[in-house]
């Protein structure tokens, strides 16, 4: 078992199972009764429900029949497809399900030994960040001899049956499944990061470049080991589980087993008007009803196709409730699709790989506006930085940024009416390269991205952000709301990704005898202008230093320009209030950098904190003599070290 593992309810599989075979006995799990209150937090059964045991139901049970499939599950009495469409997508993956049905072989029955059958099994399942081992008696329940939740379509194969039980039990019940996200289910068996699409706001359906795009960065994620759902949305028009004229369920999450991309032969680019099918393949996970329209099981299409063309093509028919359809129709059919990366962070890998870091926080309530973390969204402007405050790095010129933001499972909370998730989300700011101190004032940030806020356990932002430092805000829309939540950050080298907690700069002994800081100075160089010409081309190579004490702050380079852009950002904390702030503009030389031109700044709170425009001046005090050149820059001072 891995260091990491966590046991709930603190219930150890090998000791409970050793106890059972020592005293001959079945395993009845006190934590989870074979008794209506697992079964139900508010609704009554319909009829008496019998909880029995697999020997109960069939002669020869096993885990697995003829090993696992994603044919083998149907849904049952339960309104929980979402969680049926999750074990779909968990069957296609051995390296997956294994991860979730550990030591699978010890846990099967075994005929000839049946003596060391307890009837306890084990599941894991990705909880909030950590690896959780979950024990079961095999006792379930059924109605009139046959289980009334999700069941195989092979009578005597209890995978999904038991891996249900499990499931149920982390949430509080069986009733607590009733209704959910396919892709919370897929992130629990797996830790994969979950994304939420919108077909009909994307526009898939009708922009074709934007379909081409989705299609490819699909059959990327399926072909390294994602898993994908789908669905079509409840509206006005439109009840839940009610059928379209094609066939297709709304409200009813579907598992995507197959995405196809194929060059057809000479023959069939006659009869499609194309030369590349975009084919995807879907189960429903009540084993029946399929799409009817093109390439639907009896469609016209595949009497198009012979035997040997639909093999050579991939394409198969196979059993009841799986079909294909084109990606086309797909994208203009359903609504909602939930994308489960598994995000490659092994050194040892031919595909992309991530550095990832995570962390565990809280949005907490208190009215001392400084330990208050619980400000609400950005609406909310004068408590919205009284939020976590997580700072990273972005170390290359850009980079790719994926960011998971997920809260903890409220299913659990549903027996107290508390089991909707909250409308949550994150912002990001481009602050100051040396920050390293909670944000107090937004005044020189820049806003770079913002995630949708909505009522699901995980919100998932992908951004190219360039190089600097980040600070990123996890936040309830509304303020005032306490709950958890873990911050996954995946980046292309490692972001450093940590929590700001302190609020200006710790008063220690050494103080005493250094000084402390009296003064706070934020500056922004936006930009320089009419550098003097360095090369034969009439440009120059210019980056700029911001100094003051023995801090400094330094922009990359830009090239070739004497109007550079630098959007550089520091923040200083002056032990002298007279210290002055200098800022130069050198030009990049392979062997000795030049100065091209400075500005000093008192950086006094009279300054102005619009923006300003400065001349450049040779080396020297503000009397030096001017150089041609200029920049542009903000400048805000306190003495409040807390204010910025």
């Amino acid at each position: 078992m891995p260091s990491s593992m966590q046991l709930f309810r603190d219930q150890k599989y090998h000791e409970l199972k050793g106890q059972c075979i020592q005293q001959r006995r079945l395993f009845e799990d006190p934590e989870f009764p074979a008794s209506d209150g697992s079964l139900f937090y508010q609704s009554a059964p319909p009829r008496k429900v019998e909880w029995k045991r697999p020997k109960d139901l069939c002669e020869d049970p096993h885990l697995f029949v003829n090993g696992i499939s994603s044919h083998d599950l149907h849904q049952g009495t339960l309104g929980n497809c979402w969680f049926v469409a999750a074990c779909s997508c968990l069957a296609l993956r051995k390296c997956l399900w294994q991860q979730v049905i550990p030591e699978f072989n010890e846990q099967e029955w075994d005929p000839k030994n049946p003596e060391k059958y307890a009837g306890i099994f084990r599941f894991r399942f990705w909880c909030f960040g950590e690896w959780t081992e979950v024990v079961v008696d095999d006792l379930l329940p059924t109605m009139d001899g046959k289980l009334i939740y999700c069941h195989s379509n092979v009578k005597n194969e209890f995978w999904s049956a038991l891996l249900e039980k499990a499931y149920a039990k982390l949430a509080g019940s069986y009733e607590a499944l009733d209704g959910g996200s396919a892709a919370d289910a897929i992130v629990d068996f797996t830790g994969a990061v979950a994304e939420s699409l919108d077909l009909a706001q994307g526009k898939y359906g009708n922009i074709i470049s934007e379909q081409m795009k989705l299609f490819e960065d699909l059959m990327k994620v399926h072909r390294r080991g994602g898993l994908i759902s789908c669905s079509i949305a409840v509206n006005s028009g439109r009840a839940s589980e009610a059928e379209t004229e094609m066939g297709l369920v709304v409200g009813h999450a579907y598992s995507v087993t197959a995405i196809r991309k194929l060059r057809i032969g000479e023959r069939l680019v006659f009869s499609f008007k194309a030369e590349k099918l975009f084919m995807i393949r879907l189960r429903n996970p009540w084993g029946k009803k399929e799409w009817n329209g093109a390439w639907s099981d009896n469609s016209e299409e595949w009497k198009k196709v012979s035997d040997s063309e639909r093999k050579s093509l991939g394409l198969t028919l196979e059993n009841d409730g799986e079909f294909w359809m084109t990606f086309e129709d797909w994208c203009k059919n359903f609504t909602d699709v939930d994308i489960c990366r598994i995000v490659n962070t092994s050194y040892f890998s031919i595909h992309k790989t991530w550095e990832k870091k995570m962390m565990h926080g809280a949005w907490t309530k208190n009215s001392e506006p400084l330990l208050n973390r619980s400000g609400g969204c950005f609406d909310n402007r004068e408590t919205f930085l009284q939020n976590p405050q997580y700072i990273f790095d972005v170390k290359k010129t850009e980079d790719k940024v994926l960011v998971s933001l997920q809260q903890e499972d409220r299913r659990k909370y549903k027996k107290e009416g508390r089991g909707d998730s909250i409308p949550i989300g994150f912002e990001i700011f481009k602050v100051e390269d040396n920050r390293s101190y909670r944000l107090h004032k937004l005044t020189v940030q820049e806003r770079v991205a913002t995630s949708p806020y909505i009522n699901t356990r995980t919100v998932f932002l992908r951004r190219i952000l360039q190089q600097g430092r980040y600070i990123l805000i996890p936040t309830t829309y509304h303020p005032g709301i306490i709950t958890k939540f873990i911050l996954r950050l995946f980046t292309d080298v490692p972001s450093k990704l940590r929590e700001l907690k302190a609020d200006k700069p710790k008063m220690t002994c050494w103080n005493l005898l250094c000084g402390y800081p009296c003064r706070v100075t934020q500056i922004k160089v936006h930009s320089a202008e009419g550098l003097q010409k360095q090369d034969r081309s009439g440009g120059a190579d210019p980056y700029v230093l911001v100094k003051c004490e023995n801090q400094k702050v330094r922009s990359a380079v830009q090239h070739d320009t004497t109007s550079p852009i630098f959007n550089t950002q520091g923040i200083f904390y002056k032990k002298n209030i007279d210290s002055p702030i200098t800022i130069q503009v050198c030009n990049s030389n392979i062997l000795c950098d030049q100065l091209l031109g400075q500005a000093v700044l008192a950086a006094s709170r009279s300054d102005p904190r619009q923006q300003q425009t400065l001349q450049l001046r040779g080396r020297g005090g503000r009397e030096a003599a001017e150089v041609p050149g200029h920049i542009t820059i903000k400048v805000f001072c306190s003495d409040d070290l807390a204010e910025l």
